[in-house]
């Protein structure tokens, strides 16, 4: 796991958005997430940067909160997320990725009405984080790999987005990072 003091950052301040519901915030510490992830290519990064997008669409839709299956929802996210920072505050690369893995799961399995809603909320994350990070200059296949998503899928959003097929390739990226990118691709 690379950047951990990052996704301790992101995890904490998740969680106390979480506390005083505020979407806005959690939807922003997903998108610093996103730059990191575009610039290491760290899986968990790209993890913790759609579990973070999703949780912050869920919240910021308050009707979601009348439905089925919400407090079990609610209540899933704080132990997952206590977790996770416990495992890395104590350098447990496995129980990290356990962890994280468990966040997913625990919050694709809510029951009731909530449900299909937050299956298909992480499934369109995963295509936005996508987005973002192929707009950082990372190849398209490349970027799809990385999120578990089809080339497609990635194509089809990013062709609707205004810019993200066309930023310049220098612009998202450092010189020094493409170059290191490249001799990955020849290894």
């Amino acid at each position: 796991m690379q950047e951990k003091e990052n996704i301790l950052k992101i995890l904490e301040g998740t969680k106390q958005a979480i506390k005083k519901g505020d979407a806005t915030t959690i939807k922003n510490l997903s998108n610093q997430t996103t730059n990191t992830a575009a610039l290491t290519h760290d899986p968990d990064n790209i993890a913790i940067a759609v579990i973070v997008y999703s949780i912050s669409k869920v919240l910021e839709r308050e009707d979601y909160k009348k439905l089925s299956g919400w407090s079990e929802f609610y209540t899933t996210i704080f132990p997952s997320i206590d977790n996770t920072i416990a495992a890395i505050k104590n350098n447990e690369e496995k129980a990290i990725r356990e962890n994280l893995n468990n966040l997913r799961q625990s919050l694709m399995k809510v029951s009731g009405s909530l449900k299909k809603y937050v299956q298909d909320i992480f499934r369109k994350a995963s295509i936005n984080k996508a987005s973002k990070i192929y707009g950082h200059g990372i190849s398209m296949e490349k970027t799809a790999d990385l999120l578990g998503i089809t080339m497609f899928e990635l194509a089809s959003y990013a062709g609707q987005k205004e810019g993200v097929s066309e930023v310049p390739i220098g612009k998202g990226i450092s010189a020094k990072a493409r170059i290191k990118i490249a001799m990955e691709l020849f290894k």
